[in-house]
């Protein structure tokens, strides 16, 4: 069986993190400051994978984001997914050669479906994961591109079956209408998109305890829970996660960890 993963989602936009609620973006700091409250090794016991999305604005600067991935992958033994502003093949070699593992893409899904297929042919489904970004309207999911600035009027049902037959082989489906509330997870989309297609399915945008980590996993819809909450899991927050999951009898990697030790590393940085 399959078991869970819990992922921990970093925005970055124009060499700063940031808290995003509903799309809009608040900066929160640098990767000096990440590296302040956050230890990477650490992390490794507590969280499956790190998620890394470049969600500047307009024109995407790939190669200040490289450069940056270069310097944040440093001793991180994480697989890193990594994404934003992939629009050609040559695009995608520079964040591979940068540190990541997979690529996430969310507009070509829509405008490039042919760059994706040849991601896809290249590298290995696997390697791609489709980010797919709803908004409810009464009872329809519609996607949104563009940093989820463009409504596309498609709806979910049909972007999702889009994604898997171009190629891609994950799902990463985030609700921006539960982004950075701290509600929980939008589950009915979940569900819905689960019921389509086989494909792992990562859940997004609205975890605000633990709890909601265990609500979207007990069911089975998604295979993966992320969150990008930078506050609410700062220091040990993301072992405590962890920790909390599996007392639930969810399925979850079981990594070899001392918590005191975790914790002396806080007292003496």
């Amino acid at each position: 069986m399959l078991k869970n993963r819990l992922i921990f989602t970093l925005l970055y936009n124009n060499g700063s993190y940031i808290l995003s609620r509903n799309f809009r973006v608040q900066t929160v700091g640098n990767l000096d400051w990440l590296k302040e409250y956050y230890n990477f090794n650490a992390i490794a016991f507590s969280i499956d994978e790190l998620v890394v999305l470049n969600v500047e604005r307009g024109k995407k600067n790939n190669e200040n984001f490289s450069k940056h991935l270069i310097q944040l992958s440093k001793n991180c033994f994480l697989p890193i997914s990594a994404g934003g502003g992939i629009h050609s093949l040559e695009d995608a070699y520079k964040l591979l050669n940068s540190g990541a593992d997979k690529l996430v893409v969310n507009t070509p899904i829509i405008e490039q479906p042919n760059l994706v297929s040849l991601l896809a042919k290249t590298f290995g489904s696997q390697c791609v994961i489709a980010s797919i970004d709803c908004k409810k309207d009464q009872d329809n999911y519609y996607v949104y591109t563009k940093n989820g600035i463009k409504n596309t009027g498609l709806i979910m049902e049909e972007v999702l079956k889009k994604a898997e037959k171009i190629g891609a082989g994950e799902i990463y489906l985030t609700s921006i209408d539960r982004d950075g509330t701290g509600q929980g997870y939008d589950i009915d989309l979940i569900k819905r998109a689960s019921n389509l297609t086989k494909l792992p399915i990562i859940a997004s945008g609205g975890v605000g305890k633990y709890e909601h980590f265990v609500d979207c996993m007990k069911n089975g819809y998604a295979t993966a829970t992320a969150t990008a909450n930078i506050y609410n899991f700062i220091v040990d927050g993301l072992i405590k996660a962890r920790q909390y999951i599996q007392k639930q009898g969810i399925e979850l990697a079981r990594w070899d960890y001392n918590l005191q030790n975790f914790n002396n590393y806080f007292k003496n940085h």
